[in-house]
């Protein structure tokens, strides 16, 4: 397995991970009454195709197999950056979805991650590569990254992902707070 940086032609896989990282309830909430859950994934894949969004190709490393198939993706950030990072996103969100919502709004919405820490923003196993370790090789590749700007490796985990916990308490990471994203109540958990 070789970790790599993701390229544009890399955003409908980045685009599946987001999607499973937030859930479908997430996802149809998101999409309303008035769109459709491809509305949705092709606002993901146009924010991962830019460099300037927080999803994007820039913040994303893929795993690939000897033969450059890929195994998982992991979308990370340093969360000093979130204010700025996010703002494409709701602007695709005012375009497609007709929200309405203005910069100072949008910047004034409680963030998912803080500046004190590098976040892991995405992760995802592609699921015939399940159990290979593709998941921990990701979170470590990441916690580099965030041990270079000198801030803990943080993530958000919803309270019923018992799978997601099992990795990330298995890898070393512990309960820093709890955090609202996308109205529900979240675990932060950091890797020091």
């Amino acid at each position: 397995m070789k970790i790599i940086d993701a390229s544009k032609e890399d955003a409908p896989l980045i685009a599946e991970a987001i999607l499973e990282a937030v859930g479908p309830e997430i996802i149809l909430n998101l999409a309303g009454k008035r769109n459709t859950i491809e509305d949705v994934r092709g606002i993901f894949m146009r924010l991962a195709a830019r460099e300037d969004s927080q999803y994007s190709y820039i913040n994303s490393r893929i795993a690939r197999d000897q033969e450059g198939k890929p195994m998982g993706v992991c979308v990370s950030y340093d969360g000093a950056d979130l204010i700025r990072l996010r703002r494409p996103f709701f602007k695709e969100a005012n375009r497609v979805l007709g929200w309405e919502m203005k910069e100072e709004e949008i910047d004034a919405l409680p963030g998912e991650t803080s500046p004190d820490e590098y976040y892991l923003d995405t992760l995802m196993t592609l699921p015939e590569h399940r159990g290979k370790g593709v998941g921990r090789a990701l979170i470590l590749d990441a916690l580099s990254k965030a041990r270079q700007r000198n801030k803990p490796l943080g993530l958000l985990c919803d309270m019923e992902n018992k799978r997601a916990r099992r990795l990330y308490d298995a890898v070393g990471f512990i309960k820093h707070s709890q955090r609202p994203f996308a109205g529900h109540l979240m675990d932060n958990l950091r890797l020091i």
